[in-house]
């Protein structure tokens, strides 16, 4: 232990003076007044140049982390100036110039360790280092939660809460096409794999909130997913202890058609045997996904998107063994189990994109897309535990282990639930620009078919009594009365659904830059409509609607210092899914009202330089006031509502990022957030919501040894203040409003680069045919502390009081990963 603390703080601090030269990619093709594509023209720097070929196609290759001009040269036509590119180590930047004959076109792009300087309070995160930062999921997911606003204490999930909110209230987009989540998931070692993946990943956005009216109806964040447009034939592969992913991307000859395909495996076993329970557990989680694009002419080109995911999660726990209590008064809870869990979803995706370029200012696009998940969650589990004191006197022969037994119980849990979900949807989306000024609007009609059974039940033995539920339909007078009445569940769900929704939205916004005087100012305006109706087997037909003013505004001022101020907001609605109309015992209200905030946000960008290296220190502060609330409550990641809109909530809170180039060639950053989020539910005042996280500090850095600069470091920090612990079957909440302990984590990956793109081999030498080659270790949880995500609630036999047991997550792992690209 204390050699990992002592290596971990020699990396940590250890500053690099040494320039390495990494470099940065930008492509496009080169169009004329036409659209059509212009061959040989001369693009050049001061380190170098190219030319593109027939079809127009360029890439040329520019040191990272350093200002660059770029110059599109052509005889007969104006030449076309990139001024001030700034780049990552290894990102690549599109862009597609039009060629006119009539003007020089300078166009200044700042490109900065967190992607293009924007207006909108969207941040960008670079590709690579989604791929290079090691976790116990690692991909896109894994670095959002590293941001200042977004939270999760449970790492085996690729879920998030963003600024109070919960899993169900973020958008998650690729390509312009909404992706969905399964319904069933409980616990975070079912999930498997996201449905981003991270190997065809190009462009990452993400916005927390005050976003525009062209992203749908949630209340909290978008993620918005680009995916690569192949300039080459290449294959990419990625091993290690927790599975396996290739990626293959292919071009044609005429450039028109592109296709990238990924396959993933993965198996959490590693993880979750690293768990306090032990169990046989066999995993599969499978994932196929691909996006292909043909470019039918200079005017019009048709996008695919499909994945086809198969998560088959079966389980048999055996016992558990947990400590837990203070020095003076030590618990311990063991559990021996009988039974097994036998879980599966399979998902099928499919979904087209045609774009049509009308002229130089008109796109018009239409989406379709159907998504269909199969899922079945089939368990029967016997419990058999023991509650109790641990021997702590140190003159005893027995000490740690179990004395004084408070509670000696069985419980059996049975599942029988199955869910089929069919959803359609069909949009068209246009973009008009002129000049400065920019015209977006779109339509989008949405089918829902939702079959859902829900079997569930638990039974609790007390020393062969078994325990009815708390409620006053069950009195039992006994001894004076006798009591016959049948064997009830302590909790039960019994119910079918058949629900259709059908929905319509539609958008348009107009966004402009332009100048007051020598401040450069912005602005977004914007509207959305959601007009939907809900009907199924013996669900009553209602509908409803709602409109949604957003707006974004943002000021450059002319001054020295490079800094740009923004103010975002508006009024945002989350009209009820499925699971937001099912209550608690499974019955469905199709009257549930959509969940509304209103949001405020103020924000500040500053990008310097410093060290003669890029960075930028960005700040937010927010507000949100929401209306209308469906209170709920999350086991692990599974979330249950009320179905009602019996409560209000305001969410606020604060955050600063400091990005940039703290070792050459590298980006790292360390953010800091404050959040409070409370809920008064039927006017009984205000009480902790289960997202109120308060306190986040989080450090992602990047680092390698001089001497040995293929030698690199990657690592993650992660501390968040407890949680609310939620409260037992029929307890009420405003009683029980305890927190789980604080989550801290750190990860770390050391990994050695055989080859890449700054390393050049002789023709004949072994590495000459990969492009990447990196070997290396992960050490997740490396100081190995004991988070927890929820309670398991257990009654003592005497006082009747329950206990709060917590369920710790996984403890450290070590992990070896070979990933290479050829």
């Amino acid at each position: 232990m204390k050699f990992l603390k002592t290596i971990f703080i020699i990396l940590l601090f250890f500053q690099s003076n040494h320039l390495i030269g990494q470099t940065a990619s930008i492509t496009g093709i080169v169009l004329d007044e036409k659209n059509e594509p212009i061959a040989k023209v001369n693009i050049s720097t001061s380190g170098g140049g190219t030319f593109t070929d027939e079809n127009g196609f360029y890439l040329l290759n520019i040191i990272a982390d350093k200002e660059t001009s770029i110059t599109f040269s052509f005889l007969g036509l104006k030449n076309i100036v990139v001024e001030n590119l700034i780049l990552n180590t290894n990102e690549i930047f599109e862009f597609n110039p039009i060629m006119k004959a009539n003007a020089i076109q300078v166009d200044g792009v700042t490109v900065t360790p967190t992607g293009e300087k924007n207006v909108e309070g969207v941040t960008t995160v670079p590709p690579k280092l989604v791929r290079r930062i090691p976790g116990a999921n690692a991909g896109v997911e894994n670095i959002l939660k590293l941001l200042p606003g977004v939270s999760s204490n449970n790492e085996l999930s690729t879920q998030y809460s963003v600024r109070g909110g919960n899993y169900d209230e973020n958008l998650v987009y690729i390509n312009e096409i909404e992706v969905y989540r399964p319904f069933l998931i409980r616990a975070a070692q079912q999930e498997g794999l996201s449905f981003v993946n991270s190997d065809l990943t190009q462009n990452v956005k993400f916005s927390p909130g005050g976003f525009q009216a062209k992203y749908g109806d949630k209340l909290s964040s978008v993620l918005d997913i680009t995916y690569k447009n192949p300039t080459t034939f290449e294959v990419q592969l990625d091993l290690s202890f927790l599975g396996a992913s290739a990626a293959v991307e292919t071009l044609s000859k005429n450039k028109k058609f592109g296709s990238i395909t990924g396959l993933r495996y993965r198996n959490n076993s590693l993880l979750v045997n690293s768990k306090e329970t032990t169990a046989n557990f066999n995993p599969v989680f499978i994932d196929l996904q691909s996006y292909s694009n043909y470019r039918f002419s200079n005017k019009f080109d048709l996008g695919f998107l499909g994945n086809i995911s198969v998560n088959d999660y079966q389980n048999e726990p055996l016992n558990r063994e947990t400590n837990f209590g203070t020095l003076n008064q030590p618990r311990q809870l063991t559990v021996l189990y009988q039974g097994n869990e036998k879980n599966r979803y399979s998902t099928l995706f499919g979904a087209l994109k045609g774009t049509y370029h009308l002229n130089d200012d008109i796109d018009l696009k239409l989406i379709s897309s159907i998504y269909h998940t199969t899922e079945e969650e089939y368990s029967d589990i016997i419990a058999t535990y023991e509650l109790g004191g641990i021997a702590s006197d140190l003159d005893e022969n027995f000490l740690g282990d179990p004395v004084a037994s408070r509670g000696l119980a069985s419980q059996y849990n049975r599942t029988r639930n199955d869910l089929d979900a069919l959803i359609f949807n069909l949009q068209h989306k246009g973009t008009y620009r002129k000049d400065e000024t920019k015209l977006e609007w779109g339509t989008k009609f949405t089918h829902e078919d939702i079959r859902d059974q829900l079997r569930e039940s638990e039974f609790i033995d007390s020393v062969g009594f078994s325990i009815r539920p708390p409620i006053t339909d069950f009195s039992n007078n006994e001894p004076y009365e006798v009591y016959d009445e049948e064997l009830v569940p302590y909790t039960g769900l019994n119910a079918t659904n058949f629900v259709k929704t059908n929905r319509f939205t539609a958008f348009a916004q107009i966004s402009k830059r332009d100048q007051w005087g020598a401040t450069d100012i912005y602005y977004n305006l914007g509207i959305r409509g959601h007009l939907w109706t809900v009907s199924g087997t013996d669900v009553p037909k209602i509908q409803q609607s709602v409109f949604s003013p957003r707006a974004q505004f943002a000021v450059k001022p002319n001054w020295e210092k490079d800094i740009i101020f923004r103010l975002s907001g508006g009024l945002y609605h989350q009209p009820p899914f499925y699971r937001e109309l099912r209550d608690n015992e499974g019955i469905i209200h199709s009257d549930v009202k959509a969940q509304n905030a209103i949001h405020a946000v103020l924000g500040t960008e500053y990008s310097f330089l410093l060290w003669q290296r890029p960075f930028n220190l960005t700040g937010e502060v927010y507000y949100k006031n929401l209306n209308n609330v469906n209170t709920y409550t999350l086991d692990d990641v599974r979330i249950r509502y009320s179905a009602n809109n019996n409560a209000i909530a305001y969410a606020y809170g604060a955050e600063v990022r400091l990005n940039g180039a703290f070792v050459p060639g590298t980006e790292s950053w360390v953010s800091i957030g404050y959040l409070q989020t409370e809920e008064n539910i039927a006017s009984k005042g205000y009480i902790s919501r289960p997202t109120d996280q308060r306190l986040k500090v989080a450090l992602l850095f990047q680092d390698y040894i001089p001497n040995i600069p293929n030698l690199k470091m990657y690592l993650n920090l992660v501390y968040n203040t407890g949680v609310p612990g939620g409260s037992p079957s029929y307890a009420d909440p405003y009683i029980f409003q305890n927190r789980l302990t604080d989550y801290k984590r750190a990860d770390l990956g050391i990994s050695y680069i055989f080859a890449d793109a700054d390393k050049n081999y002789p023709r004949k030498h072994w590495l000459n045919k990969f492009k990447d080659l990196s070997i290396g270790i992960e050490i997740f949880n490396m100081f190995n502390n004991q988070n927890s995500i929820t309670n398991t609630w257990v009654r003592d036999v005497d006082s009747k009081y329950e206990y709060a047991i917590p369920n710790f997550m996984t403890s450290r792992v070590l992990n070896l990963r070979l990933k290479m690209r050829f």
